[in-house]
């Protein structure tokens, strides 16, 4: 196990990626102790991404990328600003909405924060808001991606888990309402502190436009409903809901209406069992195309032909992250490194809130220096049976594991929000990492809260049956 985990670590630290990192430790690994013929390594990468849920991992990046290619992310930010860009330190209240509706498409914080953050930064930035502000709340705000569904590492981690993807994706709801307030909190706090005013004036017509927006939304499923009620089929309710959502769109000529039910369709969706979660992502890529080829016309066949290439691009990176990862993984569990850890918790504690810190402090470090991707598949299988042991609900402990994960997002030396920040902000990592640190504060606290009230996450998707 010392040469399988020391020849990983000196490889990461020599700046070799980690995804090669584990593979090359993990073929010398089986070179030098012959703990099973050399063919298990390609067996045992096959096996690792040989998962029907994995199919969702390509097209959620798809939908990400062409919705940022179709112009959609512009018009969720106009949207955002009308709905709380009067308020005081607007426009970093602004980025939160934004990545709170950007996050309800996309599914991963790298998106986020490249996509609609790239805008945000450049705004607060042309009102005076000094560029370490911007790069903090656009740093904080980019982990709701993965909290809200969809989400990638939920789609991993219920892979590796064997835990209902779609009771996870509802399990991220409540948490990623808490998260939200906690960190408009945290704004009204600093613009109080530094004075920061107001950054679009208070019109009441704006803000009537954008609640009437999010009203249309929520009352599709309302219409769906009343329709069925009438005799309707589902398929015939849910096509009168999505006309009756066409001409509305059309007479107001609304900024968003149609980019904001694309959260509303994936979780409906799942909820009402027209799709499963790997289908939900389909759905959401043939709406996004909807969006940018018929109803807003701004993409053209080069920006799909990118979104394409770069889809293909990041599915390479993380599916060779999972292959080299679930080796990694599989030898550290026939090198007993699963038993070790497991018999050295108990021995420091039986109860599972001291299990719950310690878990924390651990992932909170490996966060720091491994992928997110990586770290699900090698940590599950070895703290998943603990976690049964303990009696902690696997869907309550992803929850923990990904805001654990995504905070690991935000620091050096691997942190990748961090990095993509740093380059679109034009700062240094140093001062990027200065300015993100005040904002770990309601990050820590959402953490502190999702971990020890487990009812904030296990409410809605108990109500909704998914979870016993």
């Amino acid at each position: 196990m010392l040469l399988l985990v020391g020849s990983f670590l000196v490889l990461m630290i020599i700046g070799v990626p980690v995804a090669i990192s584990m593979a090359v430790a993990s073929v010398l690994y089986l070179v030098l102790y012959g703990v099973a013929p050399d063919i298990i390594v390609a067996q045992r990468m096959i096996a690792g991404v040989e998962s029907f849920p994995l199919l969702a991992v390509p097209f959620f990046i798809l939908a990400g990328n062409l919705m940022n290619s179709a112009g959609v992310t512009g018009r969720i930010y106009a949207f955002a600003v009308a709905l709380v860009g009067w308020m005081k330190g607007g426009l970093a209240q602004v980025n939160i909405i934004g990545s709170v509706v950007f996050s309800g498409m996309s599914g991963t914080a790298l998106a986020d924060a490249a996509g609609i953050g790239t805008i945000e930064i450049k705004a607060m930035k042309d009102h005076g808001y000094p560029i370490e502000a911007a790069v903090g709340v656009t740093a904080a705000s980019a982990t709701l991606g993965p909290i809200f569904p969809p989400s990638l590492p939920f789609v991993i981690y219920g892979m590796m888990a064997n835990v209902s993807i779609g009771a996870l994706f509802m399990a991220g709801i409540m948490p990623g309402v808490v998260m939200t307030v906690l960190m408009m909190l945290t704004v009204a706090v600093f613009a109080y502190v530094y004075k920061w005013g107001s950054d679009a004036p208070f019109e009441m017509k704006q803000l009537l436009e954008a609640g009437l927006e999010i009203l249309v939304v929520f009352s599709i499923p309302v219409i769906i409903y009343i329709a069925t009620l009438l005799g309707f089929s589902v398929n015939a309710s849910v096509g009168i809901a999505l006309l009756i959502l066409l001409a509305v769109d059309w007479y107001f000529d609304f900024s968003a209406v149609m980019a904001l039910m694309t959260p509303v369709i994936l979780i409906g969706g799942m909820t009402m069992g027209w799709f499963t979660p790997t289908e939900a992502a389909v759905a959401a890529v043939l709406w996004s195309l909807f969006l940018g080829l018929v109803r807003y016309r701004t993409m053209t066949l080069a920006s799909l032909a990118k979104a394409s290439f770069d889809t293909i691009e990041t599915t390479a990176s993380v599916l060779f992250i999972v292959t080299a990862a679930s080796v990694f993984a599989w030898l550290l569990t026939v090198s007993q490194a699963a038993q070790l850890l497991s018999a050295t918790i108990l021995s420091i504690t039986d109860n599972k809130w001291v299990f719950l810190i310690l878990v924390n402090l651990l992932m909170l470090f490996v966060g720091c220096f491994l992928d997110t991707i990586a770290a699900i598949t090698i940590l599950v299988p070895i703290l998943l049976p603990l976690v049964l042991k303990f009696d902690i609900d696997p869907v309550h402990f992803g929850l923990i594991m990904t805001l654990n994960l995504m905070i690991g997002l935000l620091h050096p030396p691997l942190g990748m929000v961090l990095f993509v920040l740093s380059r679109v902000a034009k700062l240094s990592v140093e001062r990027t990492t200065m300015a993100i640190l005040p904002w770990l504060v309601p990050l820590f606290i959402a953490l502190i809260a999702i971990t020890f009230i487990p009812a904030i996450t296990l409410w809605l998707p108990t109500q909704l049956g998914l979870i016993k």
